[in-house]
């Protein structure tokens, strides 16, 4: 049901084109990707950026089973669909686990059961009116994550228009029985390599509470600066795989524990990923390069049990783990089959 549901929300125009999670062939990198494209964009017109992070509230708990049959009746759906969704989303129930709790189950009239493939298929579509058209600038979201970008000829003026949008963001979002989690929200302003002016301050005023915007904002696991540089992401992605490779490696001391083939499952399913989030999107210099290379050849030593002296390109073949850097091209001498 999940993927037919998927065919027909793209087919009937259930879903909007900056949403993000949730659908086939649509990731995180795909939600980060739009988003600095758009800054970069906007930036190259001259132009000032900025972006008001948000996160809804309660989620998944908040969909309202007459509130979404009725936004797949007015795109057409299938009635079979609609009424499968109806049932699969009424007659629920569930009890709090507690010691000392009544084990008696309590009806359930709004929400999405968490685990199920469906739901946040059924939530994607739920929160797709929440997007709202801003003039030169962009609404992004994935799942419940919410990105709103707006470009102005100074910061002083964003923080005028971001109020404004996000009041109609909140409006929709009454209408859907949604609110947005003020303790996540961040804001960010956007600067070139370029720009010799002082760095903006400038906060924003949301509901009686004051933004200031920040220097590093996580959003979707990526760590973004206001310059867009990738370095601040690969140092919270090395100090994380760091603390992993230290409990890890508690498991295999040298010469006992854990056999080898064990410990290259280990690098490769757990620190790799780890250490390498983001790189489908980011860059990173140079200089962190190195530094990620240094920990890799850490872990290949580990894997292997070689000795410090060992050369770092025999390690990584010994430990069937790959170099981070770019592989050696070998020209071959003329004559050479």
């Amino acid at each position: 049901m999940s993927s037919r549901l998927s065919c027909v929300a793209r087919a009937t125009g259930l879903l909007n084109s900056h949403q993000c999670g949730s659908l086939a062939g649509l990731s995180a990198s795909d939600a980060v990707t739009t988003l600095t494209h758009e800054v970069k964009t906007l930036q190259m017109a001259g132009r000032k950026v900025s972006t008001l992070f948000l996160d809804i509230k309660g989620g998944f708990d908040n969909v309202n089973p007459s509130t979404l049959c009725g936004i797949l009746r007015a795109k057409g759906v299938n009635p079979y669909l609609v009424s499968w969704t109806k049932s699969f989303l009424t007659g629920r129930s569930c009890r709090l686990l507690y010691q000392g709790s009544p084990r008696v189950f309590a009806p359930v009239s709004v929400g999405t059961p968490q685990g199920s493939p469906v739901s946040p298929l059924l939530f994607v579509i739920y929160v797709s009116r929440l997007h709202c058209e801003i003039p030169d600038g962009l609404t992004l979201s994935y799942v419940d994550d919410f990105g709103l970008t707006t470009s102005s000829a100074s910061y002083r003026r964003n923080i005028q228009i971001l109020p404004k949008q996000y009041a109609r963001l909140k409006a929709r979002g009454a209408r859907l029985g949604v609110g947005f989690s003020v303790p996540k929200t961040e804001l960010i302003h956007w600067r070139t390599n370029r720009d010799r002016g002082p760095i903006s301050n400038a906060p924003v005023h949301l509901d009686g509470s004051v933004f200031a915007p920040k220097g590093e904002v996580r959003w979707l696991g990526y760590w973004f600066s206001p310059s867009i540089s990738t370095t601040p992401h690969f140092v919270k992605r090395l100090a994380k795989a760091q603390a992993a490779f230290v409990a890890v490696k508690r498991l295999s001391p040298p010469g006992i524990g854990l056999p080898p083939f064990l410990c290259h499952r280990l690098a490769s399913s757990l620190l790799f990923p780890i250490l390498s989030y983001g790189a489908d999107v980011f860059m990173p210099t140079a200089h962190m390069i190195r530094k990620l290379s240094m920990f890799w050849h850490k872990v290949q030593r580990w894997t292997t049990n070689c000795f410090m002296s060992t050369p770092t390109d025999i390690l990584a073949i010994e430990a069937c783990l790959p170099p981070l850097g770019a592989p050696h091209r070998v020209q071959a001498s003329p004559g050479t089959p």
